[in-house]
């Protein structure tokens, strides 16, 4: 703990007297092991089976009876198995854990998937965050546990078993005052949704340099797929930004709004999110020299995104110290008040 700021350097082995056990799906497996690596605690074995009709099993093999269990997959899509392939395993794993007398099972999903949809903004829209919160709770999962939700608020509101928004920020801090020098800084919020996302970077950021930092946020309109908004709050003159987002999908957004601070005289642009999926176009995009620097968190590799100037400023940002200590406090009964969006 830095300034009142947890760091990852403070991650350490969880210890209690209750039974743990800790699984990683596959496509998750290397982080799961990186995680319990953290905790000095090593996966516990598992199967999963594929069928030739595209059906799958998965089971655990080490005894849960009794256990604290937890379960780790990042529900994006990949080059292997799609957002609902995983979401599908994920579920009847959870399944196969309780039946097998599982005390307790936590989902730990560090990317959320179907988290964006969490209202209508249509006639008779699915809010697709309510559904799926439905879905874990009607297989018997205790607790689900996600890093920087698209919007926290309609998380916690969609789960009625115990629900754990992370937030990104304790893991950006450090990188960020290795990038930035003792110019101006100011934290932007590319949408006014994110405010209070990008609040909780600024403030972190003032307690651990322990100087002023501004703060500034550009307006998105979303209609029809199209995006606009022209108007920018916040005095960015000669400031080294920093853009902070959950997501970059195409980059479009973090675009807009660096274009906009650069316009306004910014000096420098960083963007931060914690979930670098790197969709088709957003080599094009992010290519664009007003960002100087993308700090993204491993939650989801960046396997789409090919060799080029993108990937030369990209800076990953290894999420596992933050999930691991959440999981050992979690484990403990230990608060968990620093580590969350609120």
């Amino acid at each position: 703990m830095k300034n009142g700021i947890w760091s990852p350097a403070a991650a350490g082995p969880v210890a209690s007297h209750r039974l743990l056990r800790l699984f990683a799906l596959n496509g998750t497996d290397e982080f799961g092991r990186e995680i319990g690596s953290i905790l000095g605690h090593s996966l516990s074995a598992h199967e999963e089976r594929e069928f030739e009709d595209g059906e799958h099993k998965a089971r655990p093999l080490d005894p849960v009876g009794g256990a604290d269990v937890y379960v780790i997959h990042s529900l994006h899509g990949g080059p292997e198995h799609s957002a609902n392939d995983k979401l599908c395993r994920l579920l009847f794993f959870i399944g196969a854990l309780k039946d097998a007398g599982a005390r307790r099972v936590t989902a730990v999903a560090p990317y959320l998937c179907y988290s964006r949809k969490d209202r209508r903004t249509k006639a008779n829209d699915p809010v697709t965050t309510r559904y799926v919160a439905a879905l874990f709770e009607a297989i018997g999962c205790d607790a689900v546990v996600t890093l920087e939700v698209h919007n926290e608020t309609a998380f916690e509101n969609a789960f009625r078993c115990r629900a754990v928004a992370l937030t990104a920020a304790p893991l950006m801090i450090d990188r960020i005052k290795a990038t930035v020098g003792s110019e101006p800084l100011c934290v932007i919020s590319p949408d006014l949704g994110g405010g209070k996302r990008a609040d909780l970077l600024r403030e972190a950021l003032e307690a651990v340099l322990g100087r002023p930092i501004g703060k500034a946020f550009a307006e998105k309109r979303r209609s029809g797929g199209v995006v606009s908004g022209d108007l920018f709050v916040g005095d960015v003159d000669g400031a080294t930004c920093i853009i902070v987002d959950d997501l970059i999908s195409t980059g479009g957004t973090l675009v807009r709004a660096a274009l906009a601070a650069r316009a306004r005289g910014a000096r420098r642009v960083v963007a931060c999110v914690a979930h670098g999926l790197f969709m088709p176009g957003a080599e094009t995009a992010l290519a664009d020299p007003a960002i100087d620097r993308i700090i993204a968190t491993d939650v989801v590799p960046p396997f789409r995104l090919p060799a080029g100037p993108v990937r030369d400023k990209l800076d990953i940002v290894p999420a596992a110290p933050l999930l691991a200590e959440a999981i050992r406090r979690l484990h403990e009964d230990k608060a968990l008040g620093d580590l969350l969006v609120f």
